[in-house]
């Protein structure tokens, strides 16, 4: 009967530990991420340019019309925040 009570003493004491460790570790960490983000802050990436097609170049193809062509490739710019780009339009 004694060493089941100093089996259970031992556990309770053991998780108590770690347990607090463990709080330790997350404290730790988060005044860790606070003080690097005060201090040094995550730099901006400059966005290059990207040069997409002029509408004229698919005008000229004939699949669609210009004004098509320029609302097209409008709605693609403005959707994709200018990362995407228009390479074919194809009328089906």
């Amino acid at each position: 009967m004694e060493n089941i009570e100093t089996g259970l003493l031992l556990m309770v004491v053991g998780m108590t530990t770690v347990f607090a460790i463990l709080l330790i570790v997350i404290n730790l960490g988060k005044g860790l991420i606070s003080l690097v983000n005060k201090y040094a802050p995550e730099e901006e990436i400059a966005k290059k340019q990207v040069a997409t097609a002029s509408p004229l170049a698919f005008a000229q193809s004939g699949a669609v019309g210009g004004q098509e062509t320029a609302a097209i490739v409008s709605a693609i710019s403005m959707v994709t925040g200018g990362k995407g780009k228009v390479v074919k339009i194809e009328k089906i």
